[in-house]
C-alpha cells in the first residue's frame, strides 16, 4: 500500500484519536511537519537533509506584504534584492546573487512547475502569499535529484492552497474572507476564497486577490522611492477523485499575479535613481494538471504524473531616460515561457525489519526566452530555447527503524539554441550529471545523526552562452557569444545531529533541535568578463572562480501548551579562491528568536519576535549589525458568536531601527502596524 497515501489516512486518524509524538509536533513545530518533498514523506526532523516546512498558520500568521517576509525565521534562507513586488530573488547558503544573475542556481516550483525568470534590475519570482498553504526549503545540492541539475543552492517549493484545506467532512461550501492592513506605506489587501464540494469525489476552489502599498519609509523616516506596488492574483482549482477507493486523483489549477505601474522605477532591485522610470506591467501565468494513483496493495505502483506550462512576461515602454540610446530605454516585451512534463513511480518492498521505496522518474521541459524590443535584438538579453530531459533515480531503505540510506542520481541532457540573431551563435549540447548519497542513524527515539556527499553540475543558461554587445567605453571592441563555456561544479559536504525529547520538563512538553554543519566546494564558477579590450573584442562571460561556502544551520523549538519559544541560527562564509575575498552573495550571521503564549480555550497567541543580524564587510562595503523587534497578537475564537473569525495584529520593527541587509538594495522597513481580519463560513 502506498506509503503516501498512508502517512495522509494516519494525520486524519491522528486528529480524533491518541496522538503520537510526531503528530504533536506537526500541530506546532517545523520539524515535526511532515516533507513532501524530499522523496518518500517522512517528518522533517528525520529528514537526512536540511529542509524547513512553513505552513498555513505560519504563512496566515506572518501577514506577509511579500515573499520576502516569510523566510526570516528559516535558517540558511533569504529573499534578496528589495522589498519590492518586482524586485524578488533567494539565497540559499550564499548561493543567490542578483548582480551575477544567479537565478538558474536556486530552483523554484510552484505545485511541482519549474519557475524560472532573468531580466537586467528586475526580480525572479513574481507572487503573492496568500496564494500558498505550504512552502518547502530543501537546502544544498542533493534536492539536484529530483528537481534538476544545478540546484546549488537548493530547491524552494510553494504549494498552493486546495478546496479541502477550507471544508469539514460534512461542509459542501465555504467562503472565506481576509482584509489587511499597513500603516507603514498604508497599504490593504483584500481576499476571497470559495470552496466547494458537490459531491464526496468532486471539490473546487477559486481565490482572488488585491494587494496595494504605497512607498515605505525606513527607520529613519526616508522614502524608499518606487516601493510602492499594486497587484491582482488569482486561484482556481479543480479535484477529482476515482477509483476502488477514490484513491486516483485528478488534478487541474490555474494561477495568475499581475502588476501594472506606471512610473515605476527601472531598477527594482534597489533604488538607482539614474536609470529613471519606466511603465511596466507584469503577468505571471501557471497551470499544472496533475495525476496521482497511489496503486493501492499494489507495491510496484504509485505513480504521479504532472504538465504544466509557465508564462511570466514583462512588457516595458514609455521610459523617462531616453537621453542616451541604449536597449533598455527601449519598448520591450520580455518573457519565459516553460512546458514541463514530470512522471516518477515508487516501488516498495518489506521485511521483516526493514522497507525499501525506490522512485524513479523523468523530467522534460522546453523553454522558450523572449525580448520582442521595437528597435531590434537586444545583445544583452538574447533569445533562444532551452530544451531539456533528465531521467532520475532515488532509493530510500531503513533498516529496524534507525538506519536510513538514501542514494540517488540524476542525468539531465541539455540542448540550448540561439535566436538567429544572436551573432556567432551555435547550438549548445551538454549533460549534467547529479549524483549523492545521505544517510541517517537513530541511537534512540532522541538523539540521530545524519550527513550527506552531493555533486551537481550547473549548465550555463542562455543568457551565459548568448549574451552579446557592440561595445561600452568599458569594452570598446564589443563582447561576443561565449559558447565555450564549462559547466559549474558543486561538491558539497553535510553533516548534523539531531535531538528530540517528550517530557522534557513537564508531563505535556517537546524539545525538538537541529543542526547542520556543511561545505560547499565550486569551481569553474561563471562571471562576466573582468578583461577589458582595448578595441578588441571578449566573451561576455567566462569561467573564471573557485569558491568554498561553508556554514552551520541551527534550529530548535520548545513547546510546553501555554508557552513556546523558536530559535533558528545562520552562520555562513564564503571565499573566491583566486582572491581571497569575501564572495557578494554571502549572508550576515543572522538569529532569529520567537517567545510566546497561547490560551488555547480562547483561541489565543501572543509573543515576540527578535531578528538579529551582525556586520559583515563585501567589496570593501560594511554593513552594519542591526536587529529588529516585532511584538504580536492572534486571536481566533473557537466557539460561540465570534467563532470563524481571526484577528491578526502585529507590531514590526517596534523600535523603529534603520538598517539594510548586505544582501538588500534598500534599507529595510521602518515601524510597522498590521492588522488582518478574517471570517470563514461553512455549511
Amino acid at each position: 500500500m502506498s506509503r503516501a497515501w498512508l502517512l495522509g489516512t494516519s494525520t486524519l486518524i491522528g486528529l480524533g484519536g491518541a496522538p503520537t509524538f510526531a503528530q504533536d509536533a506537526d500541530s506546532y513545530t517545523p520539524l515535526g511537519r511532515i516533507v513532501l518533498g524530499a522523496g518518500v514523506e517522512k517528518v522533517a526532523i528525520d529528514t537526512p537533509q536540511a529542509v524547513t516546512v512553513i505552513d498555513q498558520e505560519e504563512l496566515d500568521e506572518a501577514q506577509a506584504t511579500t515573499l520576502a517576509d516569510i523566510f526570516d525565521e528559516v535558517p540558511g534562507v533569504q529573499a534578496i534584492g528589495s522589498d519590492r513586488a518586482a524586485g524578488l530573488s533567494f539565497n540559499i547558503r550564499g548561493i543567490g546573487d542578483l548582480g551575477a544573475a544567479d537565478e538558474s542556481k536556486i530552483i523554484v516550483n510552484v505545485d511541482g512547475t519549474p519557475k524560472f525568470y532573468e531580466q537586467y534590475r528586475v526580480g525572479s519570482f513574481f507572487s503573492e502569499p496568500e496564494l500558498y498553504k505550504q512552502v518547502e526549503i530543501l537546502r544544498g545540492p542533493a534536492s539536484s535529484t529530483l528537481y534538476g541539475a544545478g540546484a546549488l543552492g537548493g530547491v524552494i517549493n510553494f504549494t498552493t492552497k486546495d478546496a479541502s484545506d477550507f471544508l469539514g467532512v460534512d461542509d459542501s461550501n465555504a467562503l472565506r474572507f481576509r482584509a489587511g492592513y499597513d500603516s507603514n506605506g498604508n497599504g490593504g489587501l483584500g481576499s476571497v476564497i470559495w470552496a466547494t464540494r458537490p459531491s464526496a469525489s468532486t471539490e473546487f476552489l477559486a481565490a482572488l486577490n488585491y494587494r496595494t502599498i504605497g512607498s515605505y519609509e525606513d527607520g529613519s523616516g526616508d522614502e524608499v522611492p518606487g516601493s510602492d506596488f499594486d497587484a491582482w492574483s488569482g486561484l482556481a482549482k479543480g479535484t477529482f477523485w476515482f477509483g476502488e477507493d477514490n484513491e486516483k486523483a485528478l488534478r487541474l489549477s490555474y494561477t495568475r499575479w499581475q502588476s501594472n505601474a506606471d512610473d515605476a522605477e527601472y531598477s527594482q532591485t534597489g533604488t538607482l535613481s539614474a536609470f529613471g522610470t519606466i511603465d511596466r506591467e507584469i503577468v505571471d501565468d501557471t497551470v499544472v494538471l496533475s495525476y496521482e494513483d497511489p496503486g493501492l496493495d499494489n507495491p510496484w505502483w504509485d505513480l504521479d504524473l504532472a504538465l504544466s506550462y509557465s508564462n511570466t512576461r514583462i512588457k516595458q515602454d514609455d521610459a523617462s531616460m531616453p537621453s542616451f540610446a541604449s536597449p533598455l530605454w527601449a519598448d520591450t516585451d520580455y518573457g519565459y515561457k516553460t512546458v514541463a512534463l514530470k512522471a516518477d513511480n515508487t516501488v516498495e518492498a518489506y521485511g521483516d525489519n526493514w522497507e525499501n521505496f525506490f522512485t524513479f522518474g523523468m523530467q522534460i521541459s522546453h523553454q522558450d526566452r523572449i525580448a520582442d524590443a521595437d528597435t531590434g535584438p537586444i545583445g544583452f538579453h538574447p533569445e533562444g530555447e532551452d530544451r531539456r530531459v533528465g531521467f532520475y533515480a532515488q532509493d530510500e531503505f531503513t533498516l529496524n527503524d534507525r538506519l536510513t540510506i538514501i542514494p540517488g542520481v540524476r542525468v539531465d541532457v541539455v540542448k540550448l539554441s540561439p535566436s538567429d540573431d544572436v551573432l556567432n551563435g551555435k547550438n549548445v549540447d551538454d549533460t549534467a550529471v547529479s549524483p549523492k548519497l545521505a544517510a541517517l542513524y537513530k541511537f534512540n527515539d532522541s538523539f540521530s545523526v545524519f550527513g550527506s556527499v552531493a555533486r551537481t553540475e550547473r549548465i550555463p543558461t542562455l543568457d551565459e552562452l548568448y549574451s552579446t554587445s557592440a561595445g561600452d567605453p568599458q569594452y570598446p571592441g564589443g563582447r561576443y557569444a561565449s559558447v565555450n563555456l564549462d559547466k559549474e561544479t558543486s561538491n558539497n559536504y553535510e553533516l548534523g545531529f539531531t535531538y528530540q525529547k517528550a517530557g522534557l520538563l513537564n508531563d505535556n512538553d517537546q524539545f525538538q533541535f537541529k543542526t547542520t554543519g556543511y561545505w560547499n566546494e565550486l569551481d569553474n564558477l561563471i562571471s562576466t568578463n573582468p578583461a577589458r579590450g582595448q578595441n578588441v573584442p571578449v566573451a561576455y562571460y567566462v569561467n573564471i572562480d573557485e569558491a568554498e561556502i561553508k556554514g552551520v544551520e541551527v534550529e530548535a523549538y520548545y513547546d510546553m501548551g501555554a508557552m513556546f519559544s523558536r530559535f533558528a541560527y545562520n552562520y555562513t562564509r564564503g571565499e573566491d579562491k583566486a582572491t581571497g575575498e569575501t564572495l557578494t552573495s554571502i549572508p550576515a550571521d543572522t538569529l532569529a528568536l520567537t517567545v510566546g503564549a497561547r490560551n488555547e480555550e480562547r483561541g489565543l497567541t501572543y509573543g515576540w519576535r527578535g531578528f538579529f543580524a551582525d556586520s559583515i564587510e563585501v567589496s570593501d562595503v560594511r554593513y552594519d549589525a542591526y536587529n529588529t523587534q516585532d511584538l504580536f497578537v492572534n486571536w481566533a475564537p473557537r466557539d460561540g458568536a465570534l467563532e470563524g473569525y481571526e484577528v491578526a495584529f502585529a507590531v514590526e520593527n517596534a523600535f523603529d531601527a534603520t538598517y539594510q541587509n548586505n544582501l538588500s538594495g534598500d534599507n529595510g522597513r521602518g515601524r510597522n502596524f498590521k492588522l488582518t481580519l478574517s471570517k470563514q463560513l461553512n455549511w
